[in-house]
């Protein structure tokens, strides 16, 4: 039998004490023990804080980023012998992808988010500049800063590799150190990946930290600068953010708790359509998929009244088709529950909501293919059918976290909703229907107690990941039963361990901080064109002035013949000053950014590589025939980018562009991003 270890402080620990037994979930043979007894909880804090922050905090996001692409590699090249491992937690194959490729793929959405969203910088400015005086000599910005704490990561059993990597993705990102806590029954695969992890040397030391077993008095050392994410039971999540030293400190809590997830069928879908179809394979397969062990599962099933009957049919007619077993076996569908506790705790539930409703499917023996089901932590799908949900508590409250669902008719859209909010707050829901008004009226009526809402048709279906597949790019979290918290969600993820702190002061100090120029700061003029310099050479601030252009009617209408746009404010002088807004014909907007770049470009081959966008454009003032414009071009920000092997190195340079007229008045402002090479290493 294996003994799992610990990684604290930088070593391999195995526990002393009572060891925790975990057990082949097919074949209910002891596979592995562990304990955490011995560990010195207060001091792998501290490690994390004194050792693993200041070694990721120095990395830029860009150097973090880095490491996850680097991490995620090494796991990808290593998978095998993790989907071995993950065969005795009783996944099938697609239940091991979903959580071995599904977590590694995370950290590959991180580490790109990470490169094209946040600065090669070790903070992050959010937002615009706010203007806070009249003359503009006193402003605001707001940065996020990675905190100085530790990140406690306490995970669900049901997914041992992408609970771990979905939480530490964002966060190792954002440059906080993390101790991984994964729920004991199935840590034997979290270990092996984590193994992995630290052989591979990329992290930082103190970056990450595991604990296999009890987290003891974990809790209780946490300070003002850690953070708790927590995937589990609500009732779980509400113990332990209660810890006293949870809330004399304020500490950060996120919670992402099992909830009754729902699925409505629209009125729409009737029998025979293909959403009628995709309704009850989505079902079918959130009940199956992990054996029905997803906080994100359909436990309730809402479906017009009159359409109880077909939509039963269907679902039992699937159910019968799954084959329970060994994944290890050909044919298999449904794995095992990860554990003989958790068969007990199902059933318990399930008999509870079987009490109040009527048993349609399951609920009796079951047969097994390739093993034996006494020795095995298996579980039969049950479905239930209740005629009264509005005076049905149970369907409502109960969650048996396995394959077990429960069927309820509504008699208008209004009670769809109702039924759904009646859930007390859910990760997700989904809807299927065509119909755009039935869609609307769904999602705006339960989004308030859902995190994530899919809205299934055939046009999606494709390509959708269905019901229960959370996103990196999408927020994971619900409100209430759900938890309150978000996970995941892009850069939503990353800024929820780093501190949101408003900066005031004048614009040429808040530039001197973040390094971004803003209006009202110094501008620097020089001899030499700024197109002419590498990035290396370009300071934040520097500014050309160009000469001036007057725009004529000519050009007014020979870009309206090059364009084709003869839009009749251009071209019909009565015409444009009728519309209450223009005293005559005005310039094409395009135009005068396109006459605005005439200006500045310097057209002689140099450091400036290519035009790589144009951002916020707006155009706040006409440009009438007869008006002389120019440019202040001023350089905004500087951002380097990675070099890739035998490529140039560059960067990417934005650029602040003032249209002005011959009143010095803006006509129009925006940004244009540039590739820039930099100077040889």
């Amino acid at each position: 039998m294996q003994q799992l270890q610990n990684y604290a402080r930088g070593e391999w620990v195995a526990g002393t004490g009572p060891q925790a037994v975990m057990h082949h979930a097919v074949t209910g043979e002891p596979i592995a023990q562990t304990s955490s007894g011995g560990l010195d909880f207060a001091d792998m804090l501290a490690y994390a804080r004194t050792v693993g922050g200041p070694a990721m905090r120095a990395l830029t996001f860009h150097q973090r980023a880095a490491l996850l692409k680097a991490l995620a590699k090494h796991l990808m090249e290593r998978k095998d012998a993790f989907y071995a491992v993950s065969a005795a937690t009783g996944a099938t194959k697609s239940d091991s992808w979903v959580d071995i490729d599904g977590g590694i793929g995370t950290l590959f959405a991180y580490s790109s988010r990470g490169r094209r969203e946040f600065p090669n910088e070790t903070f992050y400015v959010e937002g615009p500049t706010e203007p806070l005086s009249k003359s503009g000599t006193f402003v605001g910005r707001h940065i996020c800063v990675p905190l100085e704490g530790a990140a406690v990561h306490i995970n669900a059993f049901n997914f041992p590799c992408w609970g771990m990597l979905e939480k530490l993705a964002p966060a190792l990102l954002a440059g906080v150190p993390c101790i991984v806590k994964p729920a004991t029954a199935t840590s034997y695969l979290t270990e092996a990946m984590f193994r992995e992890m630290i052989a591979s040397g990329i992290l930082p030391a103190g970056a990450v930290q595991l604990i296999c077993g009890s987290a003891g008095d974990l809790l209780d050392h946490l300070g003002e600068q850690d953070a708790v994410a927590f995937t589990g039971s609500a009732h779980t999540a509400n113990l332990l953010r209660t810890t006293p030293a949870v809330v004399s400190r304020a500490v950060r809590f996120n919670a992402e708790a099992d909830s009754l997830n729902c699925s409505i069928l629209g009125p729409d879908a009737v029998p025979g359509t293909e959403e009628f179809d995709l309704f009850v394979k989505e079902v079918v397969r959130e009940m199956t998929t992990k054996a029905g062990q997803k906080c994100t599962a359909i436990r309730r099933t809402i479906v017009p009244r009159g359409m109880e009957e077909a939509v039963l049919k269907a679902l039992v007619a699937r159910l019968e088709k799954t084959t329970i077993g060994d994944p290890a076996v050909d044919g298999v569908r449904m794995g095992p529950l990860a554990s003989r506790a958790q068969v007990r705790d199902v059933e318990a539930n399930a008999q509870r909501i079987r009490a109040a409703t009527e048993l349609v499917y399951g609920g009796g023996d079951f047969a097994v293919v390739g093993a034996d089901r006494e020795k095995g932590a298996f579980f039969g799908p049950m479905l239930m059918a209740c005629a009264t949900p509005f005076a049905t508590t149970e369907p409502h409250d109960i969650e048996a976290f396995g394959p077990v669902n429960t069927v309820m008719p509504y008699d208008t859209l209004d009670e769809a909703v109702e039924l759904a909010k009646r859930g007390k707050g859910s990760l997700c829901g989904s809807l299927v229907t065509r119909q755009g008004e039935v869609a609307r009226k769904v999602v705006l009526g339960v989004a308030p107690y859902h995190g994530r809402l899919l809205v299934l048709d055939r046009t999606s279906s494709k390509e959708s990941t269905g019901h229960g597949s959370p996103l990196p790019n999408l927020v994971h979290g619900g409100p209430g039963r759900a938890g309150g918290g978000e996970e995941m969600g892009g850069a939503r993820g990353v800024l929820h361990y780093m501190q949101r702190t408003a900066l005031q002061g004048s614009p040429q100090v808040l530039v001197e901080v973040t390094r971004e120029w803003t209006a009202g700061a110094d501008q620097t003029t020089g001899t030499e064109h700024p197109f002419r310099k590498f990035f290396d050479d370009l300071a934040v601030g520097e500014t050309l002035i160009t000469a001036g252009r007057t725009i004529t009617l000519a050009d007014v209408e020979a870009f309206a013949e090059l364009s084709g746009d003869r839009f009749y404010a251009h071209m019909d002088d009565e015409a444009a000053r009728s519309n209450g807004i223009f005293t005559g014909r005005v310039a094409h907007g395009y135009f005068v950014v396109s006459a605005a770049a005439g200006l500045f470009v310097d057209p002689a081959p140099g450091p400036v590589l290519a035009n790589y966008g144009l951002e916020n454009l707006r155009f706040v003032k006409p440009v009438y025939p007869g008006d002389t414009i120019h440019v202040r071009l001023t350089v905004k920000q500087k951002t380097a980018k990675d070099t890739p092997e035998g490529g140039i190195p560059q960067g990417v340079v934005s650029w602040d562009v003032e249209v002005r007229n011959q009143a010095d008045e803006p006509v129009a402002l925006y940004t244009i991003l540039t590739l820039v090479r930099r100077r040889a290493a």
